[in-house]
């Protein structure tokens, strides 16, 4: 068995612990990592710190922990590892974004705090970090997503997010919501009945039943799986619907 392998159980399980109970906003420092930042300008760090408060990103780089204690920051002690983004910018990877403005899901701040630590031996560059948590999740020390952990020690984190269910999920019942009604643009081209069953039926330039299908609304955001097969989205901003282009107004 391997050092790895014996050092994984109980890994600043002081820190995840102070981490879960965090309501108050206190940093959190991540200390002493190889930092493969993924950002064009920052590059990577051998031994470095990265600070977040939940869920952004606020620094990077060598010395922050000298500041720990004046922040009353929680401190997880990195040695040994790479911290990597949890989520990679593939585009920006392979030259498609022209501006370093213009990269996401980079450790840099402004940021979300996104990040997975492994091991160094582990984590020769971003894809084998990443191909360490897809193959042997057991040996992440952490995956942290907008400043919350997921998994640590190998295991799922305490309370981590529940993800959703595979498979096109039943109507929603949603009798008394706001949101149902008839949703007009403002040049009378489009209106979208979303009824109370879950279902949505278009009219679009005087054309009735143009589409028709399903729709789950999930905070701002309404998803749509039309009859025909294809899925669209839509955005609930205020009292507008954003949807493909049409701002919609509730008749």
């Amino acid at each position: 068995m391997s050092t790895t392998d014996t050092d994984v159980a109980g890994w600043n399980s002081k820190a995840l612990d102070e981490i879960l109970s965090n309501d108050a906003g206190r940093p959190v420092l991540f200390t002493n990592a190889r930092i493969l930042t993924m950002d064009p300008l920052i590059g990577s760090m051998p031994r470095a710190d990265i600070l977040f408060v939940g869920s952004l990103i606020v620094a990077v780089g060598p010395s922050l922990f000298t500041a720990a204690e004046d922040d009353n920051a929680i401190v997880v002690d990195s040695t040994g590892m790479t911290v990597v983004p949890g989520v990679v910018d593939t585009v920006a990877l392979a030259g498609g974004r022209g501006e370093r403005s213009e990269h996401v899901a980079t450790l840099t701040p402004g940021n979300a705090s996104d990040l997975l630590v492994v091991p160094d031996e582990l984590a020769a560059d971003v894809p084998s970090a990443l191909a360490t948590l897809m193959s042997r999740p057991e040996q992440v020390r952490a995956l942290v997503a907008a400043g919350r952990p997921v998994l640590w020690a190998g295991s799922d984190a305490p309370g981590r997010a529940t993800a959703p269910a595979v498979g096109v999920p039943a109507s929603p019942d949603l009798t008394g919501s706001p949101r149902v009604g008839v949703w007009i643009d403002q040049d009378d081209f489009l209106h979208q009945e979303l009824t109370a069953d879950g279902r949505y039926d278009e009219t679009r330039g005087g054309r009735p039943h143009a589409y028709q299908g399903r729709y789950w609304i999930d905070g701002d955001r309404i998803d749509y799986l039309d009859d025909l097969g294809f899925w669209a989205v839509g955005y609930f901003r205020g009292d507008e619907l954003h949807h493909v282009g049409y701002v919609m107004h509730l008749a």
